[in-house]
């Protein structure tokens, strides 16, 4: 049996033994949008929520869209350029536009990164810039959330007269969905304020996890940093099926269109299985998700919520610009424990950047074991990174299977984190969206 993994740019053949008792997780089939570009322009002037854009641009002064960076594999040519269309025709001026890369704590988007999200035209043609969340002198202040987290804010963003978020809507590791807010938070907030979204009793929650929201302490989180951000006047969100086309449009307030992108995300992603398996076997997405090992946490807690305790998941990653950034590399690199360290930080309350990704990890580690398949890390540093390496997928199954025996059961997601694989008798496998929300209705009353 052969599977095709999302690896890298070209993808990875994993083969599998047939005999073997392996169930291959996929998104549900949902349409794709026939016309992508009129459904947003539809979206555009009928949108969720709030009146239609040209309505809500009309009279500004200037306007700020905010885009994701080139680790997510968002259309944004395809979204932003009838956004500006309608920008430019209600009288703001290319000059009165940026276009802000919501970093988050990564680095700045390069020029190439730019030509590639957004096609030359764009790129050539209005100003784009990227947050810098270390650059405390270009956030705002703008008081602290319920929590206790002090909110800095891109000042780009803040003072603009208009503000926009362009986002895709898919299952994020421990906020429940990406999109919308998250924008916001992580996306243009200052490092100190990532670090109160990221904080180690955060991350401990048991109710942190992927799909989960209203009662997610993560998700409650970015929301209140969105308020005390002063929201947004308008979102573009859009959701893609696993050939990274289109299956939904949503533009609106930043409430109502980011929550029916999540809808529709869910009936694409989330599967739902009666039991726990033995091995899961999981790619981390391919390109660009798989760019650096920084991003492979979401795959290991994606295969975690279906692996049971004492059992193993696999995952293929190319890695081709190494294990990260220089804090994340130095961090993963000078701890010798994980389990020691979170101990600690739980203990102490102590946060450094990028702890959360080791925090993530260190969970799954706890009960399960990770074999890993990477052309772009060396095997010697993948084993100070708390990972097993491997040759090959095909060698870690043997592996997997010589301890449980033949009859163990395998799940594969050829689609890594992009799949919200869940067991039926945990909160997101009973529970949808809707009900979620409809459960936390104050906390999505603006």
């Amino acid at each position: 049996m052969i599977v095709e993994m999302r690896y890298g740019r070209q993808g990875l053949e994993v083969e599998l033994p047939d005999e073997a008792n392996v169930q291959v997780l996929r998104f549900n089939k949902l349409p794709q949008l026939a016309a992508p570009q009129r459904a947003v322009q539809e979206s555009l002037a009928s949108p969720l929520g709030t009146a239609p854009l040209a309505e809500i641009a009309r009279g500004r002064q200037d306007a700020c869209v905010v885009i994701s960076d080139i680790t997510r594999p968002v259309p944004n040519e395809l979204l932003v350029r009838p956004v500006l269309e309608v920008l430019e025709a209600v009288g703001l001026r290319r000059e009165d536009i940026l276009i802000l890369v919501a970093t988050g704590l990564p680095r700045e988007a390069t020029k190439a990164e730019l030509v590639e999200m957004l096609g030359p035209q764009i790129a050539s043609s209005y100003r784009i810039e990227s947050h810098v969340a270390r650059d405390l002198d270009s956030q705002a202040e703008l008081g602290k959330t319920p929590a206790g987290t002090r909110v800095l804010i891109d000042r780009r963003y803040v003072e603009a007269d208009l503000k926009l978020l362009v986002s895709l809507v898919e299952p994020h590791l421990f906020a429940g969905y990406s999109g919308g807010r998250k924008a916001i938070c992580p996306g243009l907030a200052a490092s100190e304020t990532i670090f109160g979204f990221h904080s180690p009793a955060l991350i401990e929650s048991a109710a942190a996890i992927t799909g989960n929201i209203g009662s997610n302490p993560s998700d409650i989180e970015a929301w209140a940093v969105a308020r005390q951000a002063g929201g947004a006047d308008f979102t573009v969100n859009c959701t893609l099926d696993e050939q990274r086309q289109i299956t939904g449009i949503f533009s609106g307030h930043l409430r109502d269109a980011p929550l029916a992108a999540m809808e529709v995300a869910e009936r694409q992603a989330k599967v739902v299985l009666d039991e726990p398996v033995d091995i899961t076997i999981t790619s981390n997405a391919g390109y660009p998700l798989d760019l650096t090992f920084y991003q492979a946490i979401k795959a290991a807690t994606a295969g975690g919520q279906i692996t049971r305790p004492g059992g193993t998941i696999i995952i293929c990653q190319e890695n081709a610009e190494g294990i990260g950034n220089d804090e994340y590399t130095e961090l993963m690199l000078r701890v010798a424990d994980p389990h020691e360290y979170v101990q600690r930080v739980l203990a102490t309350g102590e946060n450094h950047i990028d702890q959360w990704a080791l925090h993530q990890l260190e969970k799954v580690l706890r009960e399960r074991r990770i074999y890993n398949y990477s052309t772009g890390v060396p095997p010697e540093q993948q084993r100070q990174l708390f990972v097993e390496p491997v040759n090959s997928v095909e060698e870690g199954l043997g592996r997997a299977l010589a301890e449980y025996g033949p009859d163990a059961k395998i799940a594969v997601i050829p689609e890594g984190p992009y799949v919200l694989p869940c067991l039926a008798d945990c909160r997101v496998g009973r529970m949808t969206v809707r009900e979620m929300t409809e459960e936390c209705r104050e906390l999505y009353e603006w």
